[in-house]
């Protein structure tokens, strides 16, 4: 079953945006003209009424779209490495004497040199979903790599020392 998304203009407040589950669940987000947001779960018997309204400031919005990005990258990541033998991922601390802390992702170099993917990058319990090559790292950063064995130890030694083949 395709996922359904269903967009209705509410005059004078915004637009809400409901999406209906393969069990026939329907979840909402109402985005205010305001810039306030309200996640909606709707009654099962009567989806035009909703049992469950939870206000959304911008932060705690980001924060859930993180959380459900996240988990549906990793959950995806560990479909791909069941399924492609030698594709591994895991999860490497940059300790705060690396060299690329206040650098950019970019100035690694990780995919070139090791054919490893940094593909999100966990800080202060937020998750950054792709990060791309402009992404700064601070000390204590967590991030998440996709590769072979050789790729993954070859990131961690450039985030290390800054040399994949030490």
């Amino acid at each position: 079953m395709r996922v359904r998304v269903e967009q209705t203009a509410l005059p004078g407040i915004g637009v809400r945006h409901d999406l209906v589950t393969e069990s026939g669940r329907r979840v909402g987000v109402v985005s205010h003209r305001t810039g306030r947001r309200d996640l909606v779960l709707y009654d099962d018997d009567d989806p035009d009424s909703c049992i469950a309204s939870i206000p959304l400031n911008d932060d705690e919005a980001e924060a859930l779209a993180d959380v459900l990005g996240a988990s549906l990258m990793l959950g995806q990541l560990s479909g791909l490495r069941q399924q492609a033998a030698g594709l591994l991922t895991e999860q490497i601390s940059i300790p705060a004497a690396s060299r690329f802390v206040g650098r950019r992702l970019g100035e690694t170099k990780a995919r070139t040199r090791t054919s490893a993917s940094i593909v999100a990058v966990l800080r202060d319990g937020q998750v950054i979903v792709s990060p791309g090559p402009e992404f700064v790292f601070q000390a204590g950063d967590v991030v998440v790599v996709v590769g072979t064995r050789q790729g993954l130890d070859g990131v961690g030694r450039i985030l290390a020392d800054g040399d994949p083949d030490s």
